[in-house]
C-alpha cells in the first residue's frame, strides 16, 4: 500500500510524494509576525510623511505611539525563533552563499529564464541578498529611531542627523519590501509554502533544485 504525505501509509522508493516539507510551524509564525511588524511600521511611517494620509488617518499621538512599539518590537519574532532548529538551520543557509549563487545572479543579470541556468538551494541568491539587507536595515532604523525618541541619548550625534539616516533609511526599506510583495505575489507556490508549510515536488525542482538535491533526494517530506 502506498500514500501520500500525510498519510500512514509507506510510499515507495519509486512513487515520492507530490509535496515537500519547506516551513516549519515556528518559521512561518517568525515570518508572518516579522510581515505585520513590518507593515505597521511602513503604515504608520506613511501616515506620519505623507500629509493626504496624515489627515485621512488623523490621531498623530496614536500612530506614533503605534509606529514607535512596532519598530522596537520588531526583532521579537526573529529573537524567539531562535529557540526553533529549523529556523536555525535556515539562517545558516540564509548567510552562506554558494557557487551555484553565483550562477543564479549571472542568470538574471542576462535575463536567462531557464530553470537549469538558475539552480538555487532551499533559498535563491536573490533572497539571501534580501535577507542580508534587512538584517542590517533593522538595526540602523532602531538605533536612528531611539535617537529620536530620547533626545540627548547621544549627545554626539544630533537628532537632525539621526532623523535624516532615518528617513533615508526608511524610504529604502519601503522600496525593497514593496519589491519583496511583488515577488511573492508573482510566485503562487511560495505564498502557499508560508501559508502551509509545504510545496510541490515539480516546483520545488524548478525554483531550488539544489535544495532538492541535497535535502530530498528520496522525496523525504523532512525539512
Amino acid at each position: 500500500m502506498t500514500s501520500t504525505v500525510g498519510s500512514t501509509g509507506r510510499t515507495g522508493p519509486s512513487e515520492r510524494p507530490r509535496r515537500i516539507l519547506r516551513f516549519s510551524l515556528a518559521e512561518r509564525l517568525v515570518h508572518r509576525a516579522t510581515a505585520w511588524l513590518m507593515v505597521s511600521c511602513v503604515g504608520t511611517a506613511a501616515c506620519l510623511y505623507l500629509s493626504p494620509l496624515a489627515q485621512l488617518v488623523g490621531r498623530r499621538h496614536l500612530v506614533v505611539i503605534v509606529h514607535e512599539w512596532s519598530g522596537i518590537l520588531l526583532p521579537a519574532p526573529f529573537l524567539l525563533g531562535l529557540a526553533s532548529s529549523a529556523f536555525r538551520a535556515d539562517l545558516r543557509r540564509l548567510n552562506r552563499m554558494a557557487e551555484y549563487d553565483r550562477e543564479w545572479l549571472r542568470a538574471v543579470r542576462k535575463r536567462w529564464t531557464s530553470p537549469d541556468l538558475r539552480p538555487a538551494g532551499k533559498f535563491n541568491a536573490g533572497q539571501k541578498i534580501y535577507a542580508g539587507w534587512i538584517a542590517g536595515a533593522v538595526p540602523i532604523m532602531m538605533f536612528t529611531g531611539l535617537l529620536m525618541w530620547f533626545t540627548g541619548l547621544l549627545p554626539p550625534i544630533s537628532r537632525t542627523s539621526a532623523i535624516f539616516v532615518h528617513d533615508v533609511t526608511a524610504l529604502a526599506v519601503g522600496v525593497v519590501v514593496g519589491g519583496h510583495i511583488w515577488m511573492a505575489r508573482q510566485d503562487p507556490h511560495a505564498r502557499r509554502a508560508m501559508r502551509t508549510g509545504s510545496v510541490g515536488r515539480a516546483w520545488a525542482k524548478s525554483k531550488h533544485s539544489k535544495w532538492v538535491e541535497e535535502d530530498h533526494p528520496d522525496g523525504s517530506p523532512s525539512a
